[in-house]
């Protein structure tokens, strides 16, 4: 019996290091995981600049549209967008064209999220800044004021690509 107990535990000796040791870290474990670390941080970073931006934009509801304007007191379109954007320290380019060729990461019309900046017409000649659940903050045009509009069906046809700053 003492011979059975020995062997037994001898058995266990040597199968518990083995079972016991951990394999050793890859390398590219480590980086692939620093990488999808630091793309959460910059995706959560741009998440809190994109809902500054909506804020400061909703804060010129009311502001007078002005050809050219770059606010405050008064804003076209891009003015209003890069003004907001900028609030939340990101710079973009003046104009519409200008500021969706420099926006690498492009945005489907589903694919929106608060803060988005969606454009319009064939020449992305207009655009506003998506403000979350179906709305849109713009300045439209002479004579009007900066408001929050619902995208209705005329926005949907004439919707011409979205960007998402602050990537």
């Amino acid at each position: 019996m003492v011979t059975t107990t020995a062997a037994l535990g001898a058995g266990l000796l040597v199968a518990a290091p083995a079972q016991a040791a951990s394999p050793p870290q890859n390398a590219a474990v480590v980086t692939t995981t620093a990488k999808v670390t630091a793309k959460q941080s910059r995706a959560a970073k741009q998440k809190k600049r994109a809902a500054y931006a909506v804020k400061y934009a909703a804060k010129q509801i009311g502001d007078p549209y002005r050809y050219g304007g770059t606010g405050p007191g008064s804003w076209d379109c891009s003015g209003l967008a890069g003004g907001a954007w900028r609030k939340a320290g990101v710079k973009l380019p003046r104009t519409s064209q200008q500021i969706y060729r420099a926006v690498k990461k492009k945005v489907s019309w589903k694919g929106a999220v608060k803060g988005d900046l969606l454009f319009f017409y064939g020449g992305r000649t207009h655009m506003g800044i998506y403000a979350g659940h179906g709305y849109m903050i713009h300045a439209p045009s002479s004579g009007k004021r900066v408001k929050k509009i619902k995208l209705t069906k005329y926005y949907k046809r004439n919707f011409s690509g979205g960007v998402r700053p602050g990537l």
